[in-house]
């Protein structure tokens, strides 16, 4: 395993490629894709598909296209690497990384900060469900962990509307950092793989 980075305090370009790296792993580990895991409905494989599918579509809108990978039936492991490795070099072109990126719903930003907020976080936080769900140790840096928290919950309610969230799931109020955001994203910190 990496050692863990402070995440709170690197560049957009440097905290993705700890996420993406911190993913990776868990995906190359995955060895059952239809295993269950703590999203309701979804298996190993949908964590893949969800990433792969939302966030090219996103980024397309605001005009900046990403490679088509192989489909995540097919090869998800090779559908995420595609992936991650265009969304790395546009973090590490300094003027594509600087230049503005306008999203009707999500506003205007510059590239690597909208990359980084709307982007990365969503990785960083479906790492967990993922090992979790294939039996990996979900390690995530407590500090971002509680970074995290705290943007999000001024924004509680937009969140919850949005449909992206499930309900919190309330946890004692000394929990690890990592707990904290996961029952806040609607997760059981508790869940386990079925037998």
């Amino acid at each position: 395993m990496p050692e863990p980075t402070l995440l709170a305090a690197l560049s957009p370009s440097e905290r993705h490629r700890s996420v993406a790296q911190r993913f990776s792993m868990v995906v190359e580990a995955t060895s059952d894709w239809q295993a269950a895991t703590p999203v309701a409905g979804w298996v190993a494989q949908d964590i893949v598909r969800h990433l792969v599918e939302w966030f090219p579509a996103f980024l397309a809108t605001g005009g900046v296209e990403l490679p088509d990978g192989p489909t995540v039936d097919t090869d998800p492991t090779g559908a995420w690497q595609v992936q991650t490795e265009a969304v790395q070099a546009l973090l590490d072109d300094k003027k594509a990384a600087a230049s503005t990126f306008t999203h009707p719903h999500a506003g205007t930003h510059q590239l690597d900060e909208a990359i980084d907020r709307f982007y990365t976080a969503d990785v960083f936080m479906h790492t967990w469900d993922l090992a979790t769900a294939t039996g990996t140790e979900p390690e995530l840096d407590p500090d971002f962990c509680t970074v995290l928290v705290a943007g999000m919950e001024p924004i509680e309610a937009l969140l919850r509307s949005s449909g992206q969230y499930g309900l919190r799931f309330q946890v004692a109020d000394d929990a690890a950092a990592m707990t904290r955001l996961i029952g806040f994203i609607g997760r059981d910190p508790n869940w386990t793989r079925p037998h």
